[in-house]
């Protein structure tokens, strides 16, 4: 795969979105008539639709799903610099082991497209944060606002980091007519039809082509940022996803070259998603010098847009915790008597019980009481 490497891991958004479109000769297709009451709004194939935000690339993906290595980041500080061993909770969490990886990191980032910091929960940190934003990104915060700054001890800690990358293709993609997706239909699409300037068409990669519905292709940008789109994964997470996709594309002995028969179809997407991370809400841990802290809230925000001009994303991550001031809960016990158990009676001090019973069938001992 050329230019391996170089850019955001794109590949993790855009392959559930991606997932059920269609890629077919142009020629061949015909369009279904439109039906007003599937109609969706006109700039997003995702606006109105749920779709489930991920922390790692090692979490189980749905078909509507969207990972962005902001939560990593701040994970990383967390489990390295704070706690300086792996954040265990009780009962321990999937989604705790896959951030406890490491994984992402910011080897997988450039300098100029992130901004992470940690520190002592204050008004002064959080103008401290919107001041870099701003001066960086010329971004505000849209999860700030939702953490309490106030009333912390001084043992508190709040994390953050925001990510943001924008990208132009090198040449404009054609503008198509407005298509199906799956049995949606008026969806904005773009791409490259059979009037498509070859200049346009250079600027696509084939990194392997089985069917039109078994594929991938890259689309190269002038920041060199790679946007990878592909169909017919059935993977359970975006990293398995992503590392046969990469092996495909290197055994794959075909044409690589997108050519004047060739046909691409790409929707427009714009989505918005702001999710409190309700599994880490109150959630005890303990760091390596044996103090235990709580995690009081964690946010993550992920904004995605792509047409055929190019794209861009802005996301950020947020974690307030503190020390705890009471020992930590033990896990909830249940003790259900509700299946086969024994039942034994005893005299105060006596070593033997004068009195045993087990029941299995509770319907047999229900029937009377000796008090009627």
């Amino acid at each position: 795969m050329s230019k391996k490497g170089i850019g955001i891991i794109l590949v993790v958004i855009v392959i559930s979105i991606i997932g059920g479109s269609s890629y077919w000769l142009y020629k061949n297709k015909k369009m279904t008539p439109n039906k007003p009451e599937e109609v969706i709004q006109k700039d997003s194939i995702t606006q109105n639709v749920e779709m489930k935000m991920v922390l790692s690339l090692e979490d189980k993906i749905t078909e509507n799903s969207s990972w962005c290595g902001t939560f990593n980041l701040i994970w990383n500080d967390l489990k390295n610099d704070i706690a300086k061993q792996d954040i265990v909770l009780k009962p321990q969490l999937d989604m705790v082991k896959n951030l406890n990886k490491g994984t992402f990191n910011t080897s997988y980032l450039s300098e100029d497209s992130y901004y992470k910091i940690y520190g002592m929960p204050s008004l002064a940190l959080k103008e401290e944060i919107e001041k870099a934003i701003q001066e960086k990104f010329k971004e505000t915060s849209d999860i700030l606002n939702d953490f309490n700054w106030e009333n912390h001890t001084s043992k508190a800690y709040f994390l953050y980091a925001m990510l943001k990358k924008q990208f132009e293709f090198p040449k404009v993609f054609t503008e198509l007519e407005e298509g199906e997706f799956g049995t949606t239909k008026q969806v904005k699409y773009f791409g490259i039809d059979k009037d498509t300037e070859d200049e346009v068409r250079r600027q696509v990669e084939v990194l392997y082509y089985n069917s039109s519905s078994d594929f991938a292709i890259q689309l190269y940008t002038k920041q060199n940022d790679e946007v990878i789109i592909a169909r017919g994964r059935e993977e359970e997470t975006f990293g398995e996803a992503y590392q046969n996709i990469e092996k495909k594309a290197e055994e794959y002995e075909g044409n690589r070259n997108f050519e004047k028969t060739d046909y691409l179809k790409i929707p427009n997407i714009k989505f918005n998603l702001k999710e409190e991370i309700q599994e880490l809400k109150n959630q005890y841990f303990e760091l390596a010098s044996g103090e235990i802290y709580q995690i009081e809230q964690a946010l993550q925000t992920i904004q995605f847009e792509l047409d055929k001009k190019g794209g861009k994303i802005k996301s950020e991550a947020g974690m307030m915790m503190d020390k705890a001031m009471i020992m930590q809960p033990e896990e909830p016990r249940e003790f259900l008597v509700d299946d086969t158990f024994m039942m034994f009676l005893k005299e105060e001090n006596k070593e033997l019980p004068y009195f045993a019973t087990q029941i299995s069938d509770i319907k047999t001992v229900q029937n009377n009481s000796f008090y009627d």
